[in-house]
C-alpha cells in the first residue's frame, strides 16, 4: 500500500471548418441554335476560412515544497453481492474484502469525484529523479513538474495486480487479455451463472484506461497508474511463478516447465500494451513479506528479492520503484534510520519506498540515494470513517466517503462518521 507523483503537459484541441463553393455554369446550345455556347465560368476557388483555435491552456509549476498526492487500490470488487454474502467463503474473508477493497462502483464514483476535483494522474518516475551532488554523491530530488493550469497532480497505484487464485471465487475478475482491437481487457467469469466473457468494465486497470480515454485532460502524458506486483502466484493473471520444490530431476518436472513457458509468453502482449498505454511497474516483493517482521531477517529479504527479479522482473522489466507488503517499513523505521533491509534493497535499485499513512507525505533521505512517501487506501475501513471518523476529513480533499460507500451491499459493519 502507498504513494505519489507528478509532471505535466497539456493538450491543445482545434476544431476544424469545412467551407463549401459551389460552381456555376453556362447554358448548353440547342440543335435549333447555330449561337455559340458562352465560355464556362472559371469555379473561383474558395476563400479559405480562418480555422478557429482554442488557445492551449498554459502549463504551471509545481514545485517541490507542493504535495503530490497518492492514492491506492487493491482490485475492486466486480460482483459485490457475490463476494460480500453469497460466496462460500468465511466470514473474516468476506469482512477482509470490504477492509480492503472497493466496488467497481465505488471506484467509479471515486474516479469521478477526484476528475471534478481538478487532479491529473502524473508518473512517480516523473516526480523524482536521482542526479549527482557536486561532492559526486547521487541523491535522489523531487522535481518541479509542469502542469496544466487548474490542475493537481495525482499518483495512483494498484496492489496485488496478480489475480490471485482466491480472487477468482469471490467476486474478481480473473485475467487480463488483448481484445481483437489490440486493447486490454479483463476476464471474468459470473459466479452465479458460471458464464465467462470479457469486459472492460469490470476491472479497475480497464475502468481507468476508459475512463482516461474520455477524459483525456485527467492524465498527464497518457500516464495511467503503477502496477504493484507480487509474484508467488504469478502476475496479470498468468502463472508464471516458478516451483523451486519440484526437482529439476522430478517427472513433474517438464509438464510443468511447459506450462509455465506457455504463460510466459502469454503475458508478454500483456505488459507491452499495458506500457504503451500509460502503465508502469513496481515490486511489491515476491512472496509479499513483512519487511518490518524481525522474523523475516536480511537472508529472507535477499532471497525474495532474488526471486522477484527472476520471476517478474525478467517480465517487466526494471523498477525503482517498492512498495512494501502491509506498509510494513524495512528495520521498523524507514525514516529515522537507514537498516540493513533498506540498504541491501537500495543497492539492489529501488530508489523510491512507498508505505501507507494519513497523508500523501514524501521524505527524500540524506544518507543514501533514497525517497520515502506513504500514500492513501480508499478502502471499506477508510470510506467506514476509520478510528473516530477520522478518514472522513483525510479524504475530503478527493471525495465525500460518505457518498461514495455502498451500504446497501456490504456488511452490516456501520460506520464512523
Amino acid at each position: 500500500m502507498k504513494h505519489i507523483l507528478h509532471r505535466a503537459a497539456a493538450l491543445g484541441l482545434a476544431l476544424l471548418l469545412a467551407a463549401s463553393a459551389a460552381g456555376c455554369g453556362g447554358k448548353q446550345p440547342t440543335a435549333e441554335s447555330s449561337a455559340p455556347a458562352p465560355e464556362a465560368t472559371p469555379t473561383p476557388e474558395p476563400t479559405p476560412m480562418p480555422e478557429p483555435t482554442t488557445p492551449p491552456v498554459p502549463l504551471v509549476a509545481w514545485g517541490p515544497d507542493q504535495v503530490v498526492e497518492h492514492l491506492f487500490f487493491h482490485p475492486v470488487i466486480a460482483y459485490p453481492q457475490w463476494a460480500f454474502h453469497d460466496c462460500p467463503s468465511s466470514k473474516s474473508q468476506k469482512e477482509g474484502l470490504d477492509d480492503w477493497m472497493v466496488t467497481v462502483e465505488e471506484f467509479n464514483k471515486i474516479l469521478q469525484s477526484v476528475y471534478e476535483k481538478g487532479y491529473i494522474l502524473v508518473s512517480m518516475n516523473d516526480v523524482w529523479s536521482e542526479v549527482q551532488d557536486e561532492n559526486g554523491q547521487w541523491r535522489m530530488q523531487r522535481n518541479t513538474l509542469m502542469i496544466p493550469e487548474g490542475k493537481k497532480p495525482l499518483i495512483m497505484s494498484y496492489d496485488d495486480t496478480n489475480y490471485y487464485e482466491y480472487m477468482l471465487e469471490e467476486g474478481f475478475t480473473s485475467k487480463l487479455v488483448i481484445g481483437e482491437d489490440g486493447n486490454v481487457w479483463a476476464e471474468c467469469t459470473d459466479p452465479y451463472t458460471g458464464e465467462t466473457f470479457l469486459t472492460q468494465d469490470l476491472d479497475a486497470i480497464t475502468i481507468l484506461d476508459k475512463f482516461v480515454a474520455e477524459h483525456p485532460d485527467f492524465s498527464l502524458n497518457g500516464v495511467k497508474a503503477c502496477l504493484s506486483l507480487t509474484g508467488y502466484q504469478g502476475i496479470l493473471g498468468y502463472r508464471t511463478q516458478n516451483d523451486i520444490d519440484i526437482a529439476a530431476d522430478d517427472p513433474r518436472r517438464p509438464a510443468f516447465d511447459a506450462n509455465r513457458e506457455s504463460e510466459r509468453r502469454a503475458v508478454k502482449p500483456i505488459i507491452q500494451r499495458l506500457k504503451e498505454t500509460g502503465w508502469y511497474f513496481g515490486s511489491h516483493t515476491w512472496g509479499h513479506i513483512n519487511l518490518g517482521s524481525e522474523k523475516v531477517d536480511l537472508e529472507w529479504v535477499k532471497r525474495d528479492t532474488v526471486r522477484w527479479e527472476q520471476e517478474v522482473g525478467s517480465l517487466v522489466g526494471p523498477t525503482t520503484i517498492l512498495f512494501y507488503p502491509h506498509g510494513a517499513r524495512p528495520d521498523g523505521d524507514d525514516w529515522h534510520k537507514t537498516g540493513p533491509k533498506f540498504q541491501y534493497l537500495q543497492s539492489q535499485g529501488f530508489r523510491i519506498f512507498a508505505s501507507v499513512g494519513i497523508n500523501s507525505f514524501s521524505y527524500v533521505k540524506q544518507d543514501i540515494s533514497a525517497v520515502i512517501c506513504d500514500r492513501l487506501h480508499p478502502d471499506g475501513t477508510t470510506l467506514r470513517g476509520g478510528p473516530g471518523g477520522k478518514a472522513l476529513g483525510w479524504y475530503s480533499q478527493f471525495y465525500d466517503a460518505r457518498e461514495i460507500i455502498d451500504l446497501k451491499v456490504r456488511p452490516d459493519l456501520g460506520v464512523t462518521w
